[in-house]
């Protein structure tokens, strides 16, 4: 059991038969009146996110969600295969369950799949990954003292905005949950 005065960022708990997954929380004491916790909550099975006041003192059961390193191998339509590292068996995930970061993962790279009683609810990519810039623009000479970008392509077929001393066949770092350029690989 968790009790709402200990909620933290990533912690899961069931509330009336649904897996939650706290966002963002913030404890409250108003001048006049009893403390109570602002928190952003999300659930991690239908993807849905709400904003809720608790009672510090109610309590929650704790929800185990299992989170498993498994390899991105392939996909075939709107079914993408993840091999497990220990068993080598693959995993078909649907298109849908897969987030909007995924389109940073190429083939044989490692993801968490993030599972509550055994049903897939999740996808979580790498934090960080290096991929080729297959399409941009050339940047001019002498436009690198300012912070402008330019978009390009990357190997992944994603699009986001790289510095214009970037060339095409170059290897980037993109950070994945913002889906921002790091730096040059």
């Amino acid at each position: 059991m968790i009790s709402a005065g200990d909620f933290r960022n990533g912690v899961t708990f069931d509330m009336d038969g649904n897996v939650y997954q706290i966002i963002e929380f913030q404890h409250v004491k108003p001048g006049k009146g009893a403390a109570f916790v602002r928190a952003k909550i999300r659930n991690v099975i239908a993807g849905s996110v709400v904003e809720r006041t608790f009672n510090p003192s109610d309590k929650f059961p704790t929800a185990y969600v299992e989170r498993k390193e498994m390899e991105y191998s392939y996909n075939d339509g709107d079914l993408y295969y993840f091999m497990d590292l220990e068993t080598y068996e693959l995993l078909p995930i649907s298109k849908s369950i897969l987030s909007d970061n995924f389109k940073f993962v190429k083939e044989n790279m490692p993801c968490k799949v993030m599972s509550y009683k055994g049903n897939v609810f999740g996808v979580e990519p790498p934090n960080f990954v290096e991929l080729k810039v297959i399409r941009t623009e050339p940047g001019f000479k002498g436009d690198t003292a300012t912070n402008v970008t330019k978009p390009c392509t990357l190997e992944t077929g994603a699009e986001i905005r790289i510095p214009l001393f970037i060339e095409e066949g170059e290897m980037i770092r993109v950070d994945t949950r913002t889906g921002e350029y790091m730096e040059r690989a």
